[in-house]
């Protein structure tokens, strides 16, 4: 078991009654036949498609996109889609970064990518369709959904889920440099320092996509962007909903000192760049925290620098894996940490390392992913692609 401090848990209330204990996990190799480099260097998405083929595709940085059978036993992977004459990776945090398949693809072949793009520096929301060969993308097929302007190289963001509504959620970042020198993720009239909320597969006005009518700011005669759902936020790097619940649980990238988890809230305000986690971020400036939302959890950087948010587990309902129903798996890029809070059910008094730090990667965390049966996977930069099991 490792030992240490653990995350602060701030929110919600928990539920009468002791929760039991959230077993410690390890990882293990999910394709171990795949040779090194099977997926480069800098893997940062693994995603299943919809289509009921159970096949996965994992997403490279550098720009390719791979899919495969989700078998322990393949051997071999295809190009899905190459992006890399288009994807820009003239910062560390650039590149083909978030990809998320149409709820009906396999009716429509469609799917949605977030990637870097430069001259000028900006993030570009996409639709592609599968060509005639259902392992292949056709690359003619881009249909430009958004550009956001980028003023700095990093905090992209580039997290892209379908949630339960059918809309797609869209994490970007808050346009980078150091401590949001231009306020952006408390100014609603830009897209920076955002989720948004939009239609595809519809259009309003002169956009390519649709505003759903009860996002926050629709209609809002002040300026704010109508497709944003929350904001307040640094760099939300990776998200997903709870299969069960259609709670949207994000990891929140921190600077100097804290790393968050949120739930979010429909027009939420998640506090940056007056609060780092649940902490004033320059108390020289004040600290008007009046109307934010504070996150479910923090940890500081004794633990990790860059957190990765994970999935609530929601996978086979076997005996062995019982006790992980319900538990949101997150972890750390820099430190491999892995913790777990079970949903709902916790408060202070109730965690110890046990319950929240609950296994280690041995590698750089870039991402959780599911796949079709809800096990979750752990993406690690260096190519590899572990499932997480229970401990021995």
């Amino acid at each position: 078991m490792l030992s240490g401090p653990t995350p602060t848990p701030i929110a919600p209330a928990p539920t009468s009654g002791p929760a039991p204990p959230i077993p410690q996990i390890s990882t293990t190799p999910a394709f171990p036949r795949l040779g090194d480099g099977a997926f480069g260097r800098r893997p940062v998405l693994f995603t299943y498609l919809p289509d009921g083929s159970d096949r996965v595709v994992v997403v490279e940085q550098d720009g390719l996109a791979h899919i495969f059978r989700n078998d322990p036993n393949i051997t071999e992977t295809a190009v899905y889609l190459d992006l890399s004459d288009r994807v820009s990776r003239g910062g560390n945090e650039e590149g083909f970064l978030g990809l998320a398949f149409h709820p009906e693809y396999a009716s429509n072949g469609q799917f949605f990518v977030y990637y870097s793009a430069a001259r000028p520096r900006r993030s570009v929301v996409s639709r592609f369709t599968v060509s005639a060969d259902p392992n292949r993308a056709d690359i003619e097929s881009e249909m430009v959904l958004l550009e956001i302007p980028e003023p700095h190289s990093n905090h992209n963001g580039g997290s892209m889920v379908f949630g339960p509504d059918g809309y797609l959620y869209i994490g970007i970042g808050d346009g980078g440099s150091s401590g949001d020198p231009s306020q952006n993720g408390q100014d609603p009239t830009t897209l920076l320092g955002t989720i948004i909320r939009i239609d595809v597969d519809r259009t309003s006005g002169t956009l390519e996509y649709g505003i759903p009518p009860d996002n926050p700011f629709a209609g809002s005669p002040d300026g704010e962007r109508p497709e944003i759902w929350a904001y307040g936020l640094r760099n939300p790097w990776r998200f997903s909903f709870d299969r069960e619940t259609g709670s949207l649980w994000v990891g929140d990238v921190g600077q100097n000192a804290w790393e968050e988890i949120n739930l979010i809230e429909r027009g939420g305000n998640y506090g940056w760049n007056i609060l780092e986690g649940t902490h004033c971020f320059l108390p020289a400036s004040g600290c008007d925290s009046s109307g934010t939302i504070l996150p479910v959890a923090e940890y500081g950087h004794n633990l990790g620098c860059s957190i990765t948010g994970g999935h609530v587990y929601r996978g086979p309902d076997m005996p062995a894996l019982a006790d992980l129903q319900g538990v949101y798996i997150y972890g750390d890029f820099c430190s491999g940490r892995i913790w777990g809070l079970r949903v709902g059910k916790y408060s202070t008094d109730d965690l110890t390392p046990g319950d929240q730090i609950i296994g280690r990667a041995d590698g750089q965390i870039s991402s959780f992913g599911e796949d079709s049966s809800g096990n979750v996977y752990v993406v690690m930069f260096g190519g590899q692609i572990h499932r997480i099991v229970l401990a021995e």
